[in-house]
């Protein structure tokens, strides 16, 4: 741009000075007029004149044709330019919205991704689940993540929690366990409250009903020093939550008042530790007595089961036997004192 300008500024200096050089010979012939010059002279002089201005207007159009060709050259660059620089802009507004919409995007990957990891967990419990389901009329249930269940269960956002399903046998009654952390019904806020449940099962139709098998519930202390929390009921045949299941489940039986809240809620408790508890249930098929209970309870779970049913029937003969020696032994003097 600045040679264009250079040879532009050039050129319309001798346009000027041809055209102070044409006003200078229309004066001359003027003054040729008026003063009688010799007319030779005059010509000779006009003629040259006039070949100086032909010559620099020759100088002049020959300087205005790089002027043009540059100026063609110029503007075909500058629209070139022009749609190469409109080109990016419209690459950078598709590049833009692009991000625009890959934002919007992974926005609304947060909620699914929480949806789909709930459901993930949710499976894997499922599975989990479905690792230790029982056969044998005894449950384990193992309840992880205590803390939130309980906040759940305060705020009434969840007030209870199911137990996998466990069977009586491999074609027995299905059963599982209900929750309360905090309590249900009168017991709420007082008592932690525990239920039994008969569910709907593939063999209900040949069992024998209403279900009449007493349930014990067992809260295990973790400690080591065996202190479980145990507490039984016997079924009220009379009630529709014994009778075969119409419905996915029956209605929930069993004890509102199983723990003092208090006790449960203590900071370092012997019945919550890492943030679980274990909660076992034992139908008992075979009248357990109620002195026996504890030590049933109490017996190794990794025992297997018929193991564990064989050293509770040793047990429970052995102190028959104390009893029935004990009984003796009380009459043998009592009839000694009486001779």
């Amino acid at each position: 741009m600045e040679l264009i300008q250079s040879r532009f500024n050039g050129t319309d200096m001798a346009v000027r000075n041809s055209a102070s050089e044409l006003f200078n010979l229309t004066s001359l012939m003027s003054t040729a007029d008026t003063t009688s010059v010799s007319t030779n002279s005059a010509i000779n002089y006009f003629y040259s004149q006039l070949q100086q201005l032909y010559e620099t207007l020759t100088t002049v159009t020959k300087n205005f044709q790089p002027l043009n060709e540059d100026s063609i050259r110029l503007s075909t660059e500058s629209l070139r330019r022009q749609n190469l620089l409109q080109a990016c802009q419209n690459e950078i507004n598709l590049i833009k919205q692009s991000k625009a919409e890959i934002d919007s995007y992974i926005v609304g990957l947060g909620p699914n991704h929480e949806i789909l990891q709930h459901e993930l967990d949710s499976v894997k419990q499922k599975v989990e689940d479905l690792q230790y389901i029982s056969y044998d009329g005894t449950f384990t249930w193992k309840i992880s993540n205590v803390a939130e269940n309980m906040g759940d269960a305060q705020s009434e956002r969840q007030t209870s929690i199911y137990s996998p399903a466990f069977y009586s046998s491999p074609t027995g009654y299905k059963m599982c366990i209900r929750l309360y952390l905090h309590g249900d019904g009168n017991a709420r806020r007082t008592h932690m409250s525990l239920f039994f449940l008969i569910m709907r099962g593939p063999f209900d139709a040949i069992l024998k009903w209403p279900f009449n098998f007493k349930v014990t519930f067992c809260l295990y202390d973790q400690s080591g020093q065996q202190r479980h929390i145990i507490d039984s009921f016997r079924p009220d045949t009379k009630s529709n939550s014994f009778q075969r299941p119409r419905s996915e489940m029956n209605i929930a039986s069993g004890i509102p008042q199983f723990f003092p809240l208090p006790m449960i809620l203590q900071d370092d408790n012997n019945y919550i530790k890492d943030d679980t508890m274990y909660i076992k249930c034992l139908i008992d098929f075979g009248d357990i007595s109620k002195i026996i209970l504890p030590f049933a309870l109490s017996l190794n779970p990794a025992l297997p089961h018929h193991v564990q049913r064989h050293m509770i029937r040793v047990e429970t003969d052995r102190r028959l036997q104390l009893e029935q020696q004990s009984t003796s032994s009380t009459n043998l003097t009592n009839n000694n004192n009486n001779s």
